[in-house]
């Protein structure tokens, strides 16, 4: 069999990267020229005058979806919000992706993610909009790309189809609409796929160049996540470029030279900085972020020995359980991931399959079979590496696939229409249509309360578009086409509706998951989502709790909560280990007026919503979301505060972030993310305090004050503190004047 190849899909000429050729106008007629508007509009002369339009239509319609109740979110992550402002006051701030303008202690991520967020916050001044609209491009800059990859060698209903499927993908329309540094990630490694696939066209060595910088700064937005589809990309270039196999591993080494350069530079100025005159690394145990990347984010992530994490991960092999949840083959598609991404991935699956029978007989450097391998190898070696993870793993990660799959689809789909006369071609069709519906009812299924009406119009309208595909190649073109519409509507009918909810409810706080409440058992709870296992978390008792709800890992209850949560048995019994369905209180209630499975009812960006007093921690004491800014509290830190470097400090990042959002004053963070890093020690917060550079200390935050042990520098710290300084109570939250001993 051999690959089908239509000059209206490729030219030479795209090869180069110039407009195909035309046709010579004849002696004495001159052919008109268009407007720069009529060619954006009109697109590639040899296109059909529908596929310009839709594109952009597609485009426009993602943009307008993610830009839909945009506010509701507030500061979305307030510990990346509090970065981007310190970036938008301090350019070392900018440079270090400090947490603060005082430039204490950086984010636990390289700055990439934070640099557009912050420009923005330059341009346009600090509010939700002007951090999250910079995310709503990044989603629509992926599309496009997933359009353009896909468009280029199959058609552009083809790429119109990838696009579709990513943007209607729940954990997409999530992340794409929040200030984690995903969103980069992802457009960095669709652009990196994008020109692997350009690079094995033609072999051009500046293709595959270029993919190393797209690879490179990924590492600066989410270090080796970055690397995970590096295996698959060096392995099918180093196969299937059309260039000897000499040249290809020198190309090979220039990309890889590449990813170095553009990627290390900034780590070597990090690393080569003097400690004492930049921000602590954190999220690191020795100041060093080349630990951090190969420690706390790196290796740790997949072994679940992460030094100073709040919890371990689940055991090797297939099904080990832990904080983190289940891991094994079937990860993607369990009660806490499935609704996020794998409503068509048992289709991509076997449309995967399917395109690469199609092209089995093709020759090596077939660039049809060559898309498959590069979008096909990264979505299973992502998914591969997100099972089996054992540290820290949150449901958002997912996004990742989303480009991957929805261009597998894309891909898939097509090659099976264009063969649909042949009957292996029309059943895989059918196949990938009833999966997505059968798939799509099942997890319809799991949140029984949510639309009950629609799992049987997904399940029917999959199931009788799929008995017309088998027919396809012996039906009239009308008539499959119908048939495929069909499809494509029962498939991506399920995973709208998820989208849709996800639009429709703000979201805060360091875990958050995409869907209606209950769509992730371990999605819930304040803060965005309950922390990982499900329990309860300090402070709280018979599951009724204060600020701090959340989850403790484990998901039992922790010491000295008083036990189990009440009211919290499904119909067939309790949750395991004694959760309540997604971290929910009693009756369905959230405390800190935070709505269940990680959504926001805050009012306005600052999340006071319309409350005063002070510190109310989100999830886990302030760990996995903000404290309450009050009014009282808020005037009483902002008084004098150019008299100081940092106006408070705070036991952990999430705590420190809200009140330094809420004045406008850098705030230090003690600890770190976790409270568990060795930064500040007592002797230098003791030296801060006798310099004047430090006004006020919040008492709580982190996991009851530190999470290091009575040992730990957090502890030391806050004991310190209160045994030396006058405590001053505003509403419902305590600070300690630095100013004023208490003898």
């Amino acid at each position: 069999m051999t690959t089908h190849y239509d000059p209206a899909v490729h030219t030479p000429a795209e090869d180069d990267g110039g407009p195909p050729p035309e046709a010579p106008a004849p002696p004495g007629h001159h052919r008109p020229r268009r407007s720069r508007f009529g060619r954006l509009w009109r697109g590639r002369p040899e296109d059909p005058r529908w596929v310009r339009p839709a594109f952009l239509a597609l485009l426009t319609a993602t943009a307008v979806l993610y830009l839909y109740n945009l506010d509701a979110s507030g500061w979305a992550n307030s510990f990346y919000s509090a970065a981007v402002q310190a970036g938008s006051q301090s350019w070392k701030a900018f440079f270090f992706g400090s947490l603060d303008a005082g430039n204490a202690i950086t984010v636990d991520k390289p700055p990439a993610a934070l640099w557009p967020m912050a420009l923005a916050v330059r341009i346009f001044g600090l509010s939700s909009w002007s951090i999250l609209v910079p995310e709503v491009l990044m989603g629509v800059g992926t599309v496009a790309v997933v359009y353009a990859a896909v468009r280029r060698r199959f058609s552009p209903a083809a790429g119109l189809i990838a696009g579709a499927v990513l943007a209607l993908t729940p954990v997409a329309a999530l992340m794409f609409r929040f200030n984690n540094p995903d969103a980069l990630l992802a457009l960095l490694m669709s652009l990196a796929c994008y020109l692997v696939v350009r690079a094995l066209e033609d072999g051009r060595t500046k293709w595959l160049v270029w993919a190393g910088v797209a690879i490179g700064f990924a590492f600066l937005a989410k270090t080796l996540q970055a690397f995970l589809i590096l295996p698959a990309l060096a392995l099918v270039y180093g196969v299937c470029a059309p260039v000897r196999l000499r040249k290809r591993l020198g190309q090979l080494a220039l990309a890889t030279a590449a990813i170095v350069v553009s990627g290390g530079w900034w780590v070597a100025v990090v690393e080569l900085w003097p400690a004492s005159s930049r921000p602590y690394v954190g999220g690191s145990q020795n100041n060093s972020f080349l630990e951090l990347t190969f420690g706390y984010n790196g290796l740790g992530r997949l072994n679940g020995e992460e030094t100073g994490s709040v919890g371990g991960g689940g055991g090797p092999g297939g099904g080990g359980g832990g904080q983190w949840g289940e891991t094994g083959w079937d990860r993607m598609f369990n009660s806490e991931i499935g609704g996020q991404i794998s409503w068509l991935l048992p289709a991509a699956l076997i449309l995967l399959v399917a395109g690469l029978l199609a092209t089995r007989r093709a020759a090596r450097t077939d660039a049809v079979r060559a898309s498959f391998l590069v979008w096909g190898g990264s979505l299973l070696m992502t998914a591969a590496v997100f099972s089996y993870m054992a540290g820290i793993f949150h449901q958002y990660y997912t996004v990742a696939l989303a480009p991957y799959l929805a261009a597998v689809v894309g891909m898939g789909a097509a090659t099976l229409w264009e063969r649909r006369e042949r009957i292996w071609a029309s059943l895989a069709l059918a196949a990938a249509v009833t999966a997505s519906a059968a798939w799509g009812y099942v997890l319809l299924d799991r949140t029984p309360d949510y639309l009950p009406w629609l799992r049987m119009p997904v399940l029917v309208g999959g199931l009788v578009a799929a008995l017309g595909l088998v027919f396809a190649g012996r039906l009239g073109r009308r008539t499959a086409l119908a048939a495929a519409g069909l499809g494509l509507v029962a498939s991506l009918a399920a995973p709208t509706a998820y989208t849709l909810s996800t639009l429709r409810e703000g979201h805060s706080g360091s875990i958050v998951t995409a869907g209606p409440s209950g769509a992730s058992m371990r999605g819930g709870g304040p803060g965005g989502g309950g922390f990982p296992g499900g329990g309860n978390a300090p402070g709280q008792g018979q599951g009724q709790g204060g600020p701090g709800a959340g989850g403790f890992p484990g998901g039992g209850t922790a010491p000295g909560t008083g036990g189990n949560n009440q009211n919290g048995q499904m119909p067939n019994g309790q949750m395991p280990n004694g959760q309540m369905p997604n971290g929910q209180m009693p009756n369905g209630q959230a405390p800190n007026g935070q709505m269940p499975n990680g959504r926001s009812n805050q009012n306005g960006p600052t999340g006071e919503g319309g409350r005063t007093g002070g510190a109310g921690g989100g999830g886990m004491g302030g760990l996995l979301n903000g404290a309450e800014v009050g009014s009282e509290a808020k005037k009483l830190l902002e008084a004098d505060a150019d008299s100081y470097t940092w106006v408070a400090a705070a036991i952990g990042s999430q705590n420190a972030a809200s009140y330094q959002l809420g004045t406008g004053e850098p705030v230090m963070a003690i600890g770190g993310f976790n409270g568990t890093d060795p930064s500040p020690t007592l002797a230098q917060f003791k030296k801060y305090v006798a310099d004047g550079r430090i006004h006020y200390f919040i008492a709580g935050g982190g996991m009851g004050g530190g999470m290091g042990g009575d040992s730990g520098a957090a502890s030391q710290i806050t004991s310190w503190v209160e045994a030396t300084f006058k405590e001053v109570t505003v509403g419902s939250a305590t600070f300690y004047d630095l100013t004023s001993p208490t003898d």
